[in-house]
């Protein structure tokens, strides 16, 4: 899920923004990347008002993984299944999405990950103050308080195996992480090897063995895309530019998104106000301002299938086509689930 302030990527926390939240960099291309455009008022045949598959009735609802997903009652975070059944009740002050059989959760002070059946299975013996999702067996987490603490990774039995010296770390993906370190980003191995030098004012996470990176300063540089090698593969060119995924990365240009190919080429041009990235073939999009506009889907080709009715929308989960969406303000609106 990303929200988007004066064009400048949110999230939830520090881990978020170093995994995925990477500013507008230039694209390789030494000529201006050419467009092949569907018009922004172009609808498929059917798209129409989509039916809620779970009722709108949770407070925050995330994408969900491994058939569960992560909701907030009141102040408490519990999972639910894919027919909407609570089964792990609301108890949690934070609770993150399900990935490699476990999920990041915490109750107080206690913090950890915990299983399907709501209960703590690892709790390291470390002063951990934030943590990130297990992917490619470990997880990035926080020791010591934000503005003194650093990040390292643990291993699924709870040890530190890459020592806390980050002041920001993402998680492992292709094989590297993205670390911060004296304000700048970089990237190192399993091994706690930095392979590519602290060098970008942000930077994100590899995904089709790519990555989105700003050069310059982080209010007035380009993003661009880089290779595991650490060399430009798509010029320094966009505003804001996410990862791939399905072949596909949205980017911002000015005040626009559209998206483009691995080669840099546009294939949806910049003209939604806002656009996350696509999953199971499907992209979520936003017509009007953040405020009051209203989010739809669009297909590859850059026609909506699902017309702009709701007050948000997140990821279709490639596993069961559900996808959480917001019906009213984002604070009083409720959420629930639509079925691609």
């Amino acid at each position: 899920m990303r929200v988007t302030v004066y064009g400048t990527l949110i999230v939830a926390t520090a881990l978020v923004l170093a995994a995925c939240g990477q500013p507008a960099q230039k694209a390789a291309a030494p000529a201006p990347a050419e467009t092949k455009t569907a018009t922004a008022t172009e609808t498929k045949p059917g798209a129409a008002q989509k039916p809620l598959a779970i009722p709108d009735r949770f407070d925050e609802a995330g994408v969900f993984s491994d058939g569960l997903a992560s909701v907030r009652v009141g102040a408490k975070f519990g999972y639910i299944d894919t027919k909407g059944e609570v089964v792990i009740k609301p108890q949690f002050d934070f609770a993150g999405p399900f990935a490699e059989g476990v999920a990041h959760a915490g109750i107080g002070g206690k913090v950890g990950f915990i299983d399907k059946t709501g209960n703590f299975v690892i709790t390291p013996k470390l002063e951990i103050v934030d943590l990130g999702a297990f992917s490619e067996g470990l997880a990035a987490v926080r020791i010591g308080e934000y503005l003194e603490g650093k990040w390292g990774f643990i291993d699924k039995q709870g040890k530190l195996v890459i020592p806390a010296q980050y002041d920001v770390a993402g998680s492992f993906s292709d094989g590297l992480a993205v670390v911060r370190v004296d304000g700048k980003w970089g990237y190192i191995d399993k091994q706690g090897k930095m392979v590519i030098t602290p060098q970008y004012a942000s930077a994100g996470s590899f995904s089709d063995g790519l990555a989105s990176v700003r050069t310059g300063d982080f209010v007035t540089g380009k993003d661009s895309y880089i290779g595991k090698d650490g060399k430009m593969v798509i010029s320094a060119q966009f505003d804001g530019a996410f990862p791939f995924r399905d072949g596909l990365a949205d980017v911002r240009v000015g005040d626009k998104y559209g998206f483009i190919d691995k080669q840099g080429k546009f294939v949806i041009e910049p003209k939604f106000e806002f656009a996350d990235s696509f999953s199971g073939g499907l992209a979520a999009i936003r017509t009007g301002g953040e405020a009051t506009g209203k989010y739809g889907f669009i297909d590859r080709d850059g026609k909506t299938v699902i017309a702009p009715q709701f007050d948000f929308a997140d990821l279709f989960s490639p596993s069961n086509g559900l996808a959480a969406v917001r019906i009213g303000n984002q604070d009083t609106g409720k959420y629930g689930y639509i079925a691609r």
